[in-house]
């Protein structure tokens, strides 16, 4: 058979278009193809990290190990650090609200003769990583001796009262029902956004502290005429919280993000930790992304990453909020006992992560990812096999 030069054209176009849908499939599987310029690529460092780094030593030895931190993650292919700036009501910065944080004090045990959060900022932009605020908003101690309790802080006051709470066994709280509490946290966040030039400010999942902090508050509230339930009440306590942040970063300077990271298991940010996740990625004016913390793995029995992740995504109403999944990269090479039939799924996988980024990229609200945490990568006391094996593969999608 003969063919004329129409048909021959249309069979090249044909196999033209053909061909680029291969290509641009292929890049999707290597991960190459969708977002690698814009996609946020996160890790967190956290006061544990400081514990490390910062803590009980000399500004010299300090200051080398952060731009050592930042060396690491720019190398890794990251372009964003989460740095724990808030994990006790404290702060590592000067701040006229909050105690100077035990976690970066000096070797002689006093405050830092420089600005911690300013130098990692001023070396996160020279390496051009962006650099978020990480910030706890109620907690003020893991333990319950108030005595550990700054007396020259602001909220030191606080415990006196109905403002704050010691929770036997989880430690010292302020309340999230509290109206002065709230105004309290805003303006510690807008003294972040004022006078640093940071590139987001971040919550993760810790809201209520447990179900007796603000009881005398919501007795309070019924007796006022309330007809909010205790749970209903809890949640709008949460919301307004963060609608009050979100505007008053957004008040300052537009281009600060806000995002949270609430628990992967959507059930405990209602049951638990009281955040109305639902409403607060359903439309704009709360958040800039949700970095939900799917730290499940593909054969969870439970809670499937697949299905975790797809469900989140769903949950997103408006396109001016992103999904950043929060990804287990500290579960590599351990048993997962919390994930049923998927227990060793962990151990018998040495490239889970780079699969949960490669799938989370087909989402249509995708961002990015960020994994937990800065250690489980860089230090080796905290290396095995699988680790060793996840960030080779893990390597091979992200850019050089």
């Amino acid at each position: 058979m003969i063919l004329n030069k129409k048909t021959i054209l249309a069979v090249f176009f044909l196999l033209f278009f053909v061909l680029t849908f291969v290509i641009i499939d292929i890049k999707g599987v290597n991960g190459k193809g969708k977002n690698e310029d814009t996609e946020t690529r996160a890790v967190y460092i956290s006061y544990i990290e400081f514990d490390s780094y910062i803590k009980d030593k000399d500004s010299a030895t300090s200051k080398e190990n952060i731009i050592k931190m930042l060396e690491n993650a720019k190398n890794m292919g990251f372009n964003t650090v989460i740095v724990h700036v808030r994990p006790f009501a404290d702060s590592i910065y000067e701040s006229e609200y909050y105690p100077i944080s035990s976690t970066v004090l000096n070797d002689m045990g006093n405050i830092p003769d420089y600005d911690i959060l300013e130098f990692f900022i001023t070396e996160a932009h020279k390496r051009e990583l962006k650099i978020e605020a990480w910030v706890n908003p109620f907690r003020i101690s893991n333990l319950t001796d108030l005595s550990k309790i700054p007396i020259d802080s602001p909220y030191y006051e606080y415990v006196k009262t109905n403002d704050a709470k010691v929770i036997d066994g989880v430690g010292i709280y302020l309340n999230p029902a509290s109206s002065r509490v709230r105004e309290f946290i805003v303006k510690g966040i807008e003294e972040i956004v004022e006078n640093y030039d940071v590139d987001g400010i971040h919550f993760d999942d810790y809201f209520y502290p447990d179900k007796t902090i603000d009881l005398e508050s919501y007795s309070e509230y019924v007796e006022d005429g309330g007809l909010l339930s205790l749970e209903e009440y809890r949640l709008n306590q949460v919301t307004m919280l963060i609608q009050d942040v979100y505007e008053a970063i957004k008040k300052i300077n537009k281009e600060v993000l806000f995002g949270i990271a609430p628990e992967g298991n959507i059930e405990n940010n209602y049951e638990d930790n009281y955040l109305d996740v639902k409403e607060i990625i359903s439309k704009s004016g709360y958040v800039d992304y949700i970095m939900p913390q799917i730290y499940f793995g593909f054969e969870n029995q439970y809670k499937p990453f697949m299905d975790t992740l797809n469900f989140w995504n769903s949950l997103i109403g408006t396109d001016t909020i992103q999904l950043i999944p929060a990804l287990a990269f500290y579960k590599s090479g351990l048993q997962d006992s919390y994930a049923g039939v998927g227990i060793n799924e962990w151990i018998e996988n040495d490239d889970i992560i780079k699969r949960q980024v490669l799938i989370s990229r087909n989402t249509n609200h995708y961002g990015g990812f960020s994994l937990f945490r800065y250690d489980y990568l860089f230090n080796e006391n905290k290396s095995n096999n699988n680790i060793e094996k996840e960030i080779l593969n893990l390597k091979e999608i992200l850019p050089t």
